[in-house]
């Protein structure tokens, strides 16, 4: 259960988070992860990645960290019935939970490939132009390295997303130096600095930050 808050923007926020609600079989995965210590998207961020894979029609979309299957549900949720979910986590009980609830939720087989193994080292491997939307909540020390990846898997007009941009209200104080939060600060400043991206941050959940590949 959320804190009770406290002031007048954190209760519009919390009004915010609300406002998107999860059926039993999220709740479920939901659940499983926080008995495993997979810590999944918040509700608000996994509306909001629901929303965009919907906006842009996803057919083919990488979710580096399956953990046990709820942001990769809102994905799917939002992506077309034709589409592909390509998932990839360094642990393969985080998967087999996750597969247990795509299952229940009605998505066969052929519409998630799960990978086991280092996004590094996977990444490499997904060819370059042939995806629309990328969606990082992983090792956070590695999500500058993460971007890069992304902006090569995207297509132009595709997405890339990542969870924890606010890092439980660590990122925007600074005089939070510990290396994750520093991680993420950074990433949001290579973000914009590059100018194939267009950016913004989501104030949902613990933060997402977004942005559209508009060039190559």
């Amino acid at each position: 259960m959320a804190p009770t808050p406290t002031s007048p923007v954190q209760a519009t926020l919390a009004y915010a988070e609300e406002f998107h609600t999860e059926d039993e079989i999220l709740l479920a995965a939901r659940r499983y992860g926080a008995e495993v210590g997979a810590v999944p998207i918040l509700p608000g961020g996994g509306a909001a990645l629901c929303f965009l894979a919907t906006a842009i029609s996803a057919r083919s979309v990488v979710e580096i960290g399956t953990g046990c299957g709820v942001s990769g549900l809102w994905l799917l949720r939002g992506m077309r019935q034709d589409g592909t979910l390509t998932s990839v986590d360094v642990e393969p009980e985080h998967q087999r939970l996750a597969r247990q609830a795509f299952t229940a939720a009605g998505f066969s087989g052929s519409r998630v490939r799960l990978i086991s193994g280092r996004a590094l080292d996977v990444l490499p491997r997904l060819a370059d132009g042939g995806y629309d939307l990328v969606f990082c909540d992983a090792a956070k020390q590695e999500y500058g390295d993460y971007l890069a990846e992304a902006v090569r898997l995207l297509r132009p007009g595709g997405i890339v997303a990542f969870d924890n941009a606010l890092w439980h209200n660590r990122v925007a104080d600074p005089a939070q130096r510990d290396p994750d939060t520093v991680a993420i600060r950074e990433l949001g400043k290579l973000i914009r600095a590059d100018d194939r991206l267009r950016a913004l941050m989501i104030p949902l959940g613990d933060g997402l930050l977004t942005a559209v590949k508009i060039s190559d």
